[in-house]
């Protein structure tokens, strides 16, 4: 086929030209990003942005922080891909590195969030009936959550929408309302597995769980001999002020699960869990093919060096305090903002009505954020953000929602 040929427009089915060879399934910004460095980014007008979305919490060192980028582009010189049926030392030294920052013994690396969370759902229902004999399969989960787009983690989620048109879904999942104990305790069976639980419910409009509740939950799986698993795809990682959000609560789950700030925007993924989990993985059970490759797991390995040489998670925690103390601040006399909440650098700012207009004069005034519902605006600066960042952007986000008020007179 002639070049001219494949160049030229396609017409759909309905008769329509699309320029496009994708499917429209994202709702795209009308903006090309080109160049990234720290907390901004540049679009192929040459046009600067301050980026307090970070890829949605991925470039957690900000945009190519330069020991990943040095250690990845060693690695490139020297092996991409090698099958997991081979020993890959990158892979253990990641591992090591991240049971050294939290509670888990043993680790299975995968490629996203949604593939980390469907690993810890297999290894709860294994565990389970493989190991103690049991046929538990159930995972109970929560209204609001979100925790991926695979069948079964679309399934998991507690929002309606993301199921619309999905049909059938597979059994084995009940959703309870968040915080509500006894619904809690009237869904557990004797089919139960495990409980799924966000620390930060980031999708479902920024909502931190309650401590009492956390205690609650904990001590109630282990009175009922059920996993409890977190899902911290967007709350690991330093982005909460600790390196897991669960280390706020004083917790240790079973499972927890870490995708999106893990390799720094490499994709990758990761499911951790406690030693005595580790048979119910055994050889054959659970496999991924590029789940941490030699380019992946370095990634992971220069990633997590940095946060521990840097101290990335307590900045985080600090900025996370000042961040809020400035939004306070800012909008103590704006009635169109109810609410601002979250923890260390996953923040949410509740309004009276939609934000998608807020969302699209921020990025006219070169800000780039992202809302979390109709009615909040999330900010996700990158964790090594400065005071300086954050008064700039503190200060362009005051404007906008100005100006929206004023032109929409409420």
């Amino acid at each position: 086929m002639a070049q001219s040929d494949l160049q030229e427009k396609k017409a759909s089915p309905s008769g329509q030209e699309s320029s496009s060879a994708l499917f429209p399934s994202y709702s795209r910004y009308p903006i090309s990003l080109v160049k990234g460095q720290g907390s901004w980014v540049w679009d192929d007008q040459g046009n600067r942005y301050l980026d307090f979305m970070s890829g949605l919490a991925v470039v957690n060192l900000g945009h190519a922080p330069e020991k990943v980028k040095a250690k990845v582009k060693a690695q490139l010189d020297e092996l991409w891909h090698v099958s997991n049926l081979f020993h890959i030392p990158q892979q253990e030294t990641a591992a090591r590195l991240l049971t050294q920052v939290s509670c888990a013994d043993v680790v299975f690396f995968c490629n996203s969030g949604a593939e980390a969370n469907e690993a810890a759902i297999k290894l709860a229902r294994r565990y389970h009936q493989k190991v103690k004999g049991e046929q538990r399969y159930e995972i109970i989960t929560f209204a609001q959550s979100f925790h991926g787009r695979t069948l079964a983690t679309l399934t998991a989620t507690g929002q309606q929408k993301v199921k619309e048109g999905f049909l059938p879904l597979p059994e084995g999942f009940v959703t309870v309302p968040l915080h509500d104990i006894p619904a809690l305790k009237a869904a557990i069976g004797p089919n139960t597995a495990a409980v799924m639980l966000e620390m930060v419910q980031a999708e479902g409009g920024v909502h931190p769980v309650d401590p009492g509740f956390v205690q609650e939950l904990a001590a109630l799986c282990k009175e009922q001999g059920l996993l409890l698993i977190i899902d911290e795809v967007q709350t690991g990682m330093g982005r909460t002020g600790k390196w897991f959000a669960h280390q706020h609560y004083g917790i240790e789950p079973d499972i927890f699960t870490a995708a999106k700030g893990i390799a720094s925007g490499i994709a990758a993924g990761a499911m951790l869990a406690k030693e005595y989990l580790r048979e119910a993985f055994s050889p054959g059970s659970h496999a991924s093919t590029f789940g941490g490759n030699p380019i992946a797991a370095t990634a992971i390995i220069a990633t997590v060096e940095t946060m521990i040489e840097e101290q990335i998670p307590e900045h985080a925690e600090e900025m996370g305090r000042y961040l809020i103390s400035r939004l306070q601040a800012a909008f103590k006399d704006e009635p169109f903002v109810k609410d601002i909440r979250g923890k260390g650098l996953l923040i949410g700012i509740e309004c009276a009505g939609p934000v998608s207009d807020v969302v699209a004069e921020g990025q006219k005034q070169r800000l780039l954020f992202v809302n979390a519902g109709p009615n909040v605006v999330r900010l996700l600066p990158n964790l090594k953000v400065t005071r300086d960042e954050i008064d700039q952007a503190v200060n362009i986000l005051a404007k906008v929602i100005a100006a929206y008020t004023a032109k929409e007179g409420k």
